[in-house]
């Protein structure tokens, strides 16, 4: 595995044309782009190839109290689908919660997830580039998958600094028991291993509704396949099962999801210990089906009856706070693992940009994410710096007054003092953009580099002859290549590409569907 993707990057950089600079005065001018971009790279690895990294700057230290922490973490939510991202009303349903907790907090133009659910989930719990994890892309069911117990989450860390650790909702980082959350440093968890979707397995054969039935003899058959389990477990207990996932329980889940939260917050609240919620919620994952006593009641159809449902269950959360007294002392965060769903019906909006999740288009990359902290989070504050969902996991590390490991690569880094306005700049100007186990493209600043060309999930991979550079200030829907203006851009991107391919080669990444106990090579 770490072999394969050092030499795609490797050959990524030789496409570009290193070693030719000679050659650049007698050639045309998009071969002279390739040479000139060449010619700056081996200028600037030269100089600056053993210094600090371009694209993470060092926070400073400071000694915090233990706040509690609720992490609302929302479900292939679209980037143009809330009312304080241009959607709500536009998407026939406001959001009135959500827009409220928005201006009491800051907002990020620039927040960027990973390509698919389950490598945004992994960034999020440990602060590394999916890559590593071998948790790179969702899934196939029968194979090995998830994180391996030699990964240290964010709710491990937390739970060493006295947090009781909670979390609801889908995990998408292991099938098997002994990689459910219950196992990576969460006290208890209510919800599914896997995804959504599954819950569509029994209605393939539904003869009542408008999409044609494909027989009983070819659908959906548990000898097969088992449907989901949905799951209850505490920390040291065998998990027990609730029951499985089908599109009844898909339509109540939020509800469920929402009542155990609150529950736990009360709990802790009331005890006075420090707490980590994580809200995996549900919502807007196909299929989007709103809860009962939400169906119809914007009069917009399903979709619209899910984005009322989600403002509510958020309001149910935040009022919880408030209720236990503790809402000035929570930091809450509410953001999206993905950019929209880009299957038929469910499609999402990604408001100005282009393209749909597992792609690297900015609609993918970019989503929704709002932090609020009373007294200390400036309130109204809205921001376009860089910050990747790894960023997370060092920045929540600080908060709870604990350290990360330093026996393995951390790829995000603490953007705290950027969050609590003590800095106008984020302490990230860049990262390096995965589809699966492809490096896909380079953002660094404002602007992108694509390798690979993919505008929608359902399209093929196109590897580009010459990388394509956009100015994303100038060019939202990422339609024009600016780079043989701007062959400069070339400069620290290449140099993210190779301070990776540098990393990589000296940790070698797990390979997906490695077992446990896994031992890193030394």
């Amino acid at each position: 595995m770490g072999g394969k993707i050092l030499g795609e990057t490797s050959s990524v950089i030789a496409a570009l044309g290193l070693g030719e600079g000679m050659r650049i005065a007698k050639e045309k001018p998009i071969r002279r782009f390739r040479r000139t971009l060449t010619a700056w790279v081996v200028i600037l690895i030269a100089i600056v190839a053993p210094c600090e990294k371009i694209y993470a700057k060092a926070a400073s230290n400071q000694n915090l109290s233990k706040p509690n922490i609720v992490f609302i973490l929302v479900d292939n939510l679209g980037y143009g689908e809330l009312g304080v991202y241009g959607g709500g009303i536009l998407r026939g349903a406001p959001t009135p919660r959500i827009d409220k907790l928005a201006s009491e907090g800051m907002r990020l133009l620039n927040f960027n997830v990973e390509a698919q659910c389950t490598p945004s989930r992994s960034a999020l719990m440990t602060g590394r580039f999916s890559i590593r994890s071998g948790t790179y892309a969702v899934p196939v069911g029968g194979v090995a998958d998830g994180l391996t117990q030699w990964e240290i989450t964010i709710a491990e860390l937390l739970s060493a600094q006295g947090y009781a650790t909670g979390m609801w909702g889908k995990w998408h980082l292991g099938s098997a028991e002994k990689r459910f959350p219950t196992h990576q440093g969460f006290d208890e968890w209510y919800g599914i291993p896997r995804t959504y979707d599954e819950s569509m397995w029994p209605g393939q054969n539904a003869t009542g509704g408008m999409w044609p039935s494909i027989g009983n003899k070819q659908s959906w058959n548990a000898s097969v396949a088992h449907l989901e389990p949905i799951y209850e477990a505490r920390k040291g207990e065998k998990a027990r099962q609730l029951g499985e996932l089908n599109l009844d329980a898909r339509r109540t889940m939020e509800a469920e999801i929402t009542k155990r939260a609150v529950g736990f917050i009360k709990l802790n609240a009331s005890a006075g210990k420090p707490f980590y919620a994580y809200v995996s919620s549900s919502m807007v994952h196909m299929p989007t089906l709103p809860n009962p006593e939400f169906a119809g009641k914007t009069g917009n159809g399903d979709w619209a009856d899910c984005l009322a449902e989600m403002d509510y269950r958020t309001g149910q959360i935040l009022d919880a706070l408030k209720d236990a007294g503790v809402e000035d002392s929570t930091l809450v965060i509410f953001a999206s693992d993905n950019g929209p769903e880009a299957t038929d019906p469910w499609e999402g909006d990604s408001g100005p940009w282009r393209g749909t999740y597992f792609t690297a288009m900015e609609a993918s990359l970019r989503a929704p994410f709002i932090i609020r902290w009373p007294g200390k989070v400036p309130a109204g504050r809205v921001s376009n710096e860089i910050v990747h969902i790894v960023d997370m996991y060092p920045t929540l590390a600080r908060v709870g007054g604990a350290e990360v490991p330093k026996d393995r690569p951390i790829d995000g880094v603490d953007q705290l003092d950027f969050f609590l306005g003590k800095q106008e700049n984020s302490n990230r100007e860049g990262f390096p953009a995965y589809v699966a186990d492809r490096l896909s493209a380079v953002k660094w600043r404002n602007w992108k580099m694509h390798l690979i060309w993919q505008v929608n999930m359902y399209d093929a991979p196109l590897t580009l002859p010459l990388p394509k550079v956009i100015n994303l200030l100038t060019d939202l829907k990422e339609e024009r290549d600016v780079g043989a203006k701007n062959s400069w851009v070339g400069v620290p991107m290449t140099k993210i590409i190779i301070e990776l391919e540098q990393s990589l080669k000296k940790y070698p990444p797990i390979k997906a569907g490695t077992p446990d106990p896994y031992v890193p090579p030394k």
